[in-house]
Parts: structure tokens; sequence; C-alpha cells
């Protein structure tokens, strides 16, 4: 199943990607949602490999996936693989100047099933795409105003 949505911010494109790739932030809003966070220590902290086990609850159970970055392009683009017990899959996280201080940011998702379990839950997902499309579009928008606050509550700092 493939996602697509994408959503303009008021925010310079610099600042756009420096948060995209700020994985201690990211760590932190994750554990203040309930997920576990662990980091392998044979990846990188950094860059391309760098890694996370996550054990996530959905749909009443703990789900144990590992996370990392498979491609990054500072300022353009970044790629996020998740391989889980029943699902795999990506995530390309692309960004595209606007103007100055206008930047677009594209998300891609996609989940492939590993087991017939996900994949009845992937066809019923299908079935309800355009739902399932208009929350992942939502969920992206959500993301932009969070990114577009972090700038902000940076800028009134300095």
């Amino acid at each position: 199943m493939r996602l697509t949505a994408k959503t303009d911010l008021e925010v310079p494109l610099g600042a756009v990607f420096a948060n995209l790739v700020d994985h201690a932030a990211w760590e932190r809003e994750a554990v203040q949602r309930g997920v576990e966070i662990e980091r392998p220590a044979d990846m990188p902290l950094t860059g391309v490999g760098a890694g996370w086990r996550i054990r996530v609850p959905f749909r009443g159970k703990v789900r144990k996936i590992l996370l990392r970055i498979d491609d990054l392009v500072p300022d353009d683009r970044l790629a996020v693989g998740f391989d889980g017990q029943s699902v795999a899959g990506g995530s390309v996280l692309e960004v595209l100047e606007l103007s100055a201080r206008r930047t677009r940011l594209r998300v891609v998702l996609e989940v492939k099933p590993r087991t017939l379990a996900a994949r009845l839950f992937l066809n019923t997902l299908r079935l309800a795409k355009g739902r399932v499309q208009a929350r992942f579009e939502t969920r992206v928008g959500q993301l932009g105003a969070r990114i577009e606050d972090r700038h902000q509550r940076g800028k009134a700092q300095v």
C-alpha cells in the first residue's frame, strides 16, 4: 500500500531538513507518546545506516520494528526503511524550496505485508483508501505544523 501527501511550510528549506534529521527531538517525542526506543550498538548514530529498535503499541499488541535511515541527501531527501514481524516498507521525505522562506514537504509511505494477517489488514485499508489517505494527509499536515512551531520557538530563543 502506498500513500502520498504534501504540505507547504513557512520555514526555510534548511530549517525544515534540520528538523527532519534531529534524531534527539524525534526520540523524545516518540517516548512521550509511549514508544520504547533502543539504539543498536552495531549501527551508526547519524547518517545512512543509523537505526533504532522500537516497541510500539498498535491494535492491542506491542509491535517490534527496526527503523533505519536508507538514504540521506542534505536539503533534498530522507529515506527511512522499517522491518517488522508482519510488515516492511519505507518512507521518503522530500523537501523542495518554493521561496527563501517557504518549503514544500512531500511524504511517501509504502507498506508491504509479510504475513497473511498483515495482508488481510492492508486489504481492509485499501477498501477504505479515501479515509486512510485523508488521515495520512492530516498527519503530514500536523508534522508540518510541528516543524513550523519548532522553528518559531527556535527563532524566539535567539
